[in-house]
């Protein structure tokens, strides 16, 4: 059985992906996978937390390749609530998270958003969204006023002027970005060494991130949210509950696991219980998940 991942990095040559928590959440694993019932999580227990409920890590990862800070998601913001028949969900650590690496916002000079779900976007102002979808109050600063902020141009499209209340909030995510948000160009880096990869279907303009450096054959796939559980690497037809669409998150995962299943590839799952690095391996033509071990 496990919990939320704790803090954790990788390294890759010169560059170090750091794991950095926010905060968990835990959820009821039928209602969020419904194609998983009635006995799906029977061969899956050890992902699920002692109740049953299945464990999400909620965080952000920092890449530093020497030249830049890259902070990807930003989590939920410091936000605690419940959503019957759901699920719990806590938030608020990131920017203590970062304190423990001796850095403040200004020290990141790249926001870049995989998706903008509001588990993905909690820290962008200084102004808690509300998990209700009220009002959040008068939007002010950006939390990493510092840092280019950059997403996919169809995910912006899609949520813009929306206010569903698993997108972003409007005034304290649309508004402070309307400004300054900037689009990334899928199969082109955002930074030099992290390339942003087109890995729709949980929502339309989702993105992954492709992680390298010169001085290794190593290779880092952050996922973003196509995958919430270690589960769905063999499981591949579960679809989360809130994907946009079921169907094309499905062929992403199959399109990653025939593309990054080998031992050069090393693998973030954001959401992932226990440990969110590993990597994908293939036995007998049944995708499975391994953890990984790496230097720190």
């Amino acid at each position: 059985m496990l919990d939320a991942a704790p803090r954790d990095r990788i390294t890759l040559g010169t560059t170090t992906v750091t794991y950095l928590p926010d905060g968990e959440a835990h959820l009821d694993p039928v209602a969020v996978f419904p194609s998983s019932g009635p006995d799906g999580w029977a061969a899956h227990a050890p992902y699920l937390d002692a109740d049953g409920l299945l464990p999400v890590s909620v965080g952000s990862f920092l890449i530093d390749t020497g030249t830049h800070r890259v902070l990807v998601d930003l989590g939920l913001g410091a936000v605690a609530f419940e959503v019957p028949g759901i699920g719990r969900f806590r938030g608020g650590a990131l920017l203590d998270s970062l304190a423990g690496e001796g850095l403040r916002p200004g020290d990141v000079d790249t926001v870049v958003f995989t998706h903008l779900h509001h588990d993905h976007v909690g820290w962008t102002s200084d102004v808690a969204p509300s998990p209700t979808g009220g009002p959040a109050g008068p939007a002010r600063g950006l939390t990493f006023a510092d840092a280019r902020h950059l997403v996919d141009q169809a995910e912006w499209r899609h949520w813009r002027g929306t206010a569903e209340v698993i997108g972003p909030d409007p005034l304290a995510v649309q508004e402070p970005l309307g400004e300054v948000i900037e689009f990334a160009r899928p199969g082109e880096p955002v930074v030099p060494g992290v390339l942003a990869l087109p890995t729709p279907g949980h929502t339309p303009g989702h993105l992954s991130l492709l992680v390298t450096d010169p001085a290794t054959d190593l290779r880092l796939l952050v996922l973003g949210d196509v995958m919430h559980t270690q589960a769905q690497v063999s499981e591949t037809d579960w679809s989360f509950l809130f994907d946009v669409d079921a169907e094309q998150s499905t062929k992403t995962r199959l399109a990653l696991l025939e593309d990054y299943q080998d031992e050069r590839t090393l693998v973030a799952g954001g959401h992932f219980a226990g440990t969110v690095f590993g990597r994908f391996l293939p036995p007998r033509r049944l995708h499975r998940w391994a953890a990984a071990v790496h230097a720190r």
